[in-house]
């Protein structure tokens, strides 16, 4: 259970889930914003597939490939940020008290292993902005209702608002790593460890897929839940 193993049915859920979302016009993105404290510049999904480390970014790809390399090297290991973007979200899935979009957002995201953190839109940058350059102002474009920002991420009150999902988790770097590290048995004695063999010195290209997979599942979730209260409704 506390193998990277377990997240392959995640990603078969997932795959089920993105067939659901995508009769309905919804598609589900995730990348690697950000390894080894580089961050990707610029986002070009089309590079997303294009470099091992799944980078939006090409050049920030080279750098983060380097210093997954030099880590490797020193017998040490490190973490990034995950971004998944979600487009074609209908307004009004999640619910404004208990099944908030964005805590079953986080419930899902949180509940693999490797995640330490979750945020959504601006998410902690949203605390240090004020009411007035946080709030996404409305207008009318097309003849719908569109928010000229999305610092929100695209739910607001626990509701998605249709505009693009933006969610990011931040990804621990593997514990297991090569380099000496100290510990107790179980009778308190002090030893050291270190990892023979092979280890993963980054799993944040890896984590794409399985974190793309689960918000997937909420959102799919969120839409079948929708479409069975309207059953009931017209009945």
């Amino acid at each position: 259970r506390s193998s990277g193993r377990e997240t392959a049915a995640r990603v078969a859920a997932g795959a089920v889930a993105r067939a659901i979302l995508a009769v309905r016009g919804v598609t589900v993105t995730g990348y690697a914003l950000e390894i080894a404290g580089i961050r990707a510049a610029r986002v070009d999904l089309a590079e997303v597939e294009r470099n091992p480390v799944r980078s939006p970014d090409p050049e920030a790809a080279r750098l983060m490939e380097r210093a997954i390399e030099e880590a490797k090297g020193q017998g040490d290991s490190v973490g990034g940020v995950v971004e998944v973007i979600a487009e074609g979200v209908p307004a009004g899935l999640g619910d404004p008290v208990f099944d908030k979009l964005e805590a079953l957002l986080a419930h899902a995201v949180l509940s693999v292993g490797a995640v330490r953190g979750f945020e959504i839109g601006d998410g902690f940058a949203a605390a240090r902005l004020r009411g007035s350059a946080y709030n996404d102002e409305l207008a009318v474009e097309g003849g719908r209702v569109r928010s000229r920002t999305n610092h929100a991420g695209g739910a607001i009150g626990g509701i998605s608002t249709g505009e693009r999902l933006v969610v990011r988790c931040a990804v621990r770097p593997p514990a297991s790593i090569a380099r000496p590290q100290r510990t107790v048995t179980a009778g308190g004695e002090p030893v050291e460890i270190a990892v023979e063999g092979r280890y993963d010195p980054c799993i944040v290209p890896r984590a794409v897929p399985v974190l793309e997979a689960m918000v997937a599942l909420v959102l799919a979730d969120r839409l079948l839940a929708q479409s069975a209260l309207g059953r009931r409704q017209g009945s």
